[in-house]
């Protein structure tokens, strides 16, 4: 079944979760109204549906080929790169000044969901060059910006990345690759970086790769780390494409998913060492890279939003097409469509359920990134910034572990057929499969927000963020509507649940951070499920105000007697199950 843009469950997201109309009634996002929005993610619907998803199949089976080093990407992927910027689409989030549309963050985030649902291995590469658009923007010189940015904006060029090294893996304070000032403003940069995404290819006539580097005198651990623009070609003073420079593609990784997306082992400095640029200023590389990394997670969370709404897609349509069994009481021998099944409609109903409230807390986070660049006040734009921050870790870390969660799923409710490649129910599992791990592993996503952003304001940004969950509930409770069942219960519960082991977290932070680390993964997932089950019920009341409910509630109604149960049981893992981890030492997890 062909790929349809859910711009109904897009848009509720944005109205409930990054209150869509309430801000645009503030001026956040000048004269952008509800139906130019609506028009641009139906439009990206269409692209992604008629250029896009007919080469996915494709990618995966074809992947990338590495010839007498230049990548060759799979059939069809040069053709829709060209037709993906000569729509305008790479310029859709970018600033005017540089030939962008500056559509605001919500928009990127929804059309981002399409080209990830219709071809996640593509969606990649737009993904990091809007990353490294942001870091130039952030930190670059105006000499690196005008060189550099016009053409990436266009999609002339694209971006890339360059953190992890073969011996350090997540750990940036290990790095080795170096980086030799020459006197002139340039630098000579050495050294071998792994996982580089879109590392090489021929799609765009040039790539601007990001490379983390040390200067030879730099201090050590991450406080020694200097950012550096390194362009695959050199650049002319007239703007043409100069010689190129000094960084090969060594190889690329054999992987699980995504095989349309080049994943390269990139060397820089074979020769007399590859020429680069600082970004921002010495030392002070990662605090650079950590805005390009931030704005990634997100987008990342986006895409495990997206994939798992394309793994509910095809499993539903699959569900209504596949007959087998007779149902209860029905006629013997009269096979019925397998989604007359009540195990099958549970399925789905967690499918959606999941699939919609990541969208609703990635779309959430979004809202806030907006507010903040639009603020004007300096209290006002911290708090939306510290809301931002707060929310990133969660959305990134529990749609990309919903993902893998929908997409297992949709491969059971395929049966045997989930298990064979051509129904494409496979696909979406072994792509799903590298959301939790990339742009900083889940793991590391949940000491960020216990470690980092709960003591943000001394703790007065997640205490007012439950206290608005808190609302919320109220809001929902107030409703009294029959057809949400016990969903305000559950939800009160849920976020009840949240704050105590909020509370205690807390305290841990002050006499046991450790402990506090040990129950990290399921606070976080706690505090996905409370947040996304608010959000849900606050899309149901809003929807039933409007006269069309039924579908929101039943989601709705479903995540909270179905999902949120979870939540006492979670609570009860963070505040008591983590003596267990600090006891085990590795010598008892031995044979």
């Amino acid at each position: 079944m062909t790929y349809q843009v859910p711009v109904d469950d897009i848009f509720a997201a944005l109205k409930t979760a990054a209150n869509l109309d309430a801000r645009m009634a503030a001026g956040i996002y000048g004269d952008l109204d509800a139906a130019t929005l609506r028009a641009v993610i139906e439009e990206a619907g269409k692209f992604g549906a008629e250029v896009l998803e007919p080469i996915n199949r494709e990618g995966d089976k074809h992947g990338c080929r590495l010839v007498d080093g230049k990548v060759v990407t799979p059939p069809g992927w040069n053709e829709a790169y060209k037709a993906f910027t000569e729509a305008g689409w790479s310029a859709l989030p970018c600033p005017p000044e540089y030939g962008g549309q500056g559509l605001p963050e919500i928009a990127q985030m929804a059309v981002g969901e399409v080209w990830n649902s219709s071809n996640m291995a593509f969606g990649v590469g737009p993904l990091l060059t809007q990353g490294a658009i942001h870091a130039l923007m952030i930190s670059g010189s105006d000499e690196l910006k005008s060189t550099y940015l016009p053409r990436m904006v266009s999609g002339e060029w694209t971006g890339t990345m360059n953190l992890t090294e073969p011996h350090a893996g997540s750990d940036l304070g290990e790095l080795r690759s170096k980086a030799v000032p020459q006197g002139d403003g340039t630098y000579r940069i050495f050294g071998t970086k792994i996982f580089i995404s879109y590392g090489e290819h021929e799609m765009s006539d040039n790539i601007v790769h990001l490379v983390l580097a040390r200067l030879p005198d730099a201090p050590q651990g991450t406080r020694g780390i200097s950012l550096f623009l390194v362009p695959k070609y050199l650049v002319n003073a007239d703007g043409s494409r100069g010689a190129r420079n000094d960084v090969v593609c060594a190889g690329l990784e054999h992987k699980l998913g995504i095989h349309g997306s080049p994943t390269c082992v990139m060397k820089y400095g074979e020769q007399d060492g590859a020429i680069g640029w600082l970004v921002g200023t010495e030392n002070r590389g990662l605090n650079t890279m950590f805005i390009m990394m931030n704005q990634a997670r997100l987008a990342v969370g986006v895409q495990g939003v997206a994939v798992a709404e394309r793994a509910t897609q095809r499993a539903e349509a699959y569900a209504r097409e596949r007959r087998q069994g007779s149902a209860l009481g029905g006629q013997p021998g009269v096979m019925v469509p397998i989604i007359e099944h009540a195990d099958i409609r549970r399925s789905l109903l967690t499918m959606k359920a999941l699939t919609h409230a990541a969208r609703m807390l990635c779309y959430a986070t979004a809202g806030e990134i907006d507010a903040a660049h639009a603020a004007t006040d300096p209290a006002a734009k911290q708090m939306a910034e510290m809301r931002a921050a707060l929310l990133t870790p969660v959305a990134k870390s529990f749609s990309t572990d919903i993902a893998v969660e929908v997409a297992s799923i949709g491969v059971q409710i395929h049966g045997g057929m989930g298990f064979i490649e051509e129904t494409g129910a496979a696909q979406h599992l072994r792509d799903a499969r590298i959301l939790p791990i990339y742009e900083g592993t889940n793991g590391i996503q949940a000491m960020d927000l216990v470690g980092r952003k709960l003591p943000l304001a001394g703790g007065a940004v997640v205490k007012a963020y439950i206290e608005e969950l808190g609302q919320g509930v109220a809001e929902i409770a107030g409703s009294n509507r029959p057809e949400f069942g016990t969903m305000a219960a559950k939800l009160q519960a849920a976020v009840g649940a949240l704050g105590k082991a909020t509370m205690w977290i807390g305290g841990k932070l002050q006499s046991n951070p450790e402990a506090a680390m040990a129950s990290a993964t399921p606070y976080l997932r706690l505090f996905g499920i409370a947040a996304g089950g608010v959000y849900l019920g606050r899309a149901a009341v809003a929807a039933a105000r409007d006269g069309d409910g039924a579908k929101a509630a039943t989601l709705a109604r479903f995540f909270a007697e179905n999902i949120l149960t979870a939540a006492a049981g979670l609570a009860e893992t963070v505040t008591g199950g983590g003596d267990v981890v600090l006891e085990t030492t590795a010598d008892k997890l031995g044979a």
